[in-house]
């Protein structure tokens, strides 16, 4: 068994590592496998297009930027924070937990495409953690909003895996069942969708709990950094006085 092949896989770790051009790593690491593994470029070529042309619906999030672009240069972003500064009693854990609960529900229905990192957590979810926040904590320096906007990525990507194998048509049980069955064992897509089910109800009690505890946390940084900024100011203002 040859594993020159795999230099492929060496491409990919190296690219990102450079933080190159993800879609020129990705084919530089198709050119390299295929070379290693003795095919043509013009066989390398036709397998390309043929990968593109049979996955060409997941590209369809592309058209979803453009729209998200024009909304952005309109205000959405300001106007979500605005929306959410003016909701009383709304904290980052209950925004984020209410959300988690609803991506997850969707996707257990299937519906995964209704939400996103593109189409609902950079223009809508990442702002309105950052206002529920800053309305509750105080203004946010630079690393904190990062943070923010990093825990509202994760909860997108946790409720939809965890949410997504109950939902008994999707790829991913059908995969199981397949292996499943190529060793004998015939199970039913409905018994392995219920038996994720734990998964995900799991799933959600422990990322709720990392969202309060991250809450708690945000709110000690906040108070310890004002407590400090406070002290400068007043020892600045003793040191002026004549």
């Amino acid at each position: 068994m040859s594993y020159w092949p795999l230099l492929g896989v060496a491409v990919v770790v190296l690219g990102f590592a450079l933080r190159a051009n993800p879609v020129l790593v990705v084919v530089s690491a198709g050119f390299a496998s295929g070379l290693a593994a003795g095919k043509s470029i013009a066989a390398i070529l036709t397998l390309l297009g043929t990968s593109f042309l049979s996955n060409r619906a997941l590209m369809l999030f592309v058209l979803t930027l453009p729209a998200v672009g024009v909304l952005e240069r309109a205000g959405l972003r300001e106007h979500a924070q605005r929306w959410i500064e003016s909701l009383r009693g709304l904290t980052l854990a209950k925004l984020l937990i209410g959300y988690l609960a609803l991506r997850q529900c969707l996707s257990m229905l299937g519906l995964t495409n209704v939400a996103g990192h593109a189409q609902t957590v950079r223009p809508l979810l990442a702002p309105m953690s950052e206002a529920a926040a800053s309305k509750a904590h105080g203004e946010l320096d630079t690393d904190n909003r990062h943070r923010v906007a990093a825990l509202a990525a994760a909860t997108d990507n946790i409720g939809l895996f965890f949410g997504e194998d109950v939902f008994v048509a999707l790829g991913a049980v059908l995969l199981i069942q397949g292996f499943y069955a190529g060793n004998g064992i015939h199970l039913e897509p409905l018994q392995i969708a219920l038996w994720a089910l734990p998964t995900a109800i799991a799933a959600f009690v422990i990322h709720a709990v990392r969202i309060v505890i991250f809450q708690h946390h945000l709110a000690r940084t906040q108070a310890r950094d004002a407590s400090t900024t406070a002290a400068a100011a007043t020892t600045e203002a003793g040191d002026a006085a004549p």
